[in-house]
């Protein structure tokens, strides 16, 4: 084995270990919009729905891996050379974007139920939180809003 492909092989390996060492461990904290503010303020609630909440892992997973694996001992098949070098390399991304594609397709998502509350906040502004339960909130009730859970006052 030249010292080339040796290179490229050793380069399709690390390029695989960096993108494993990118997925994320499923999480038991749930994302929600990002204009929700982490601050504290009283108001009355306005609205309250019933929304469908995705629990959906969003990192890349094995299919990026596996991916980026099979692409870099196909690019590694192409050319010689300089261009063998860049054949894997492209290989090795084009295998991952395409492994991870084909897992987020595949994926089971769970979709739950959670309470979208819009508070209109004693300053006029309005602040919508969405959370798991509503327990004894009702429309016009006044309630305290701190770090994303609406509280009854």
């Amino acid at each position: 084995m030249n010292i080339c492909r040796q290179t490229t092989i050793a380069v399709s390996i690390a390029a695989s270990v960096m993108l494993g060492a990118c997925s994320s461990s499923p999480s038991t904290a749930t994302a929600y919009p990002a204009s929700q503010g982490s601050y504290s303020n009283y108001g009355v609630i306005e609205s309250i729905q019933v929304v469908q909440v995705s629990d959906e892992n969003k990192g890349p997973g094995a299919g990026a891996i596996v991916g980026g694996i099979v692409g870099g001992i196909l690019g590694n098949q192409v050319g010689g050379g300089t261009g063998n070098t860049l054949a894997t390399a492209a290989g090795v991304v084009g295998g991952a974007v395409v492994g991870n594609n084909i897992e987020k397709n595949n994926r089971n998502q769970q979709v739950r139920e959670a309470y979208q509350i819009s508070v209109r906040l004693d300053n006029g502004v309005y602040q919508t939180v969405v959370q798991d339960n509503i327990v004894d909130l009702r429309v016009g009730n006044r309630v305290y809003v701190k770090n994303n859970y609406v509280y009854r006052n």
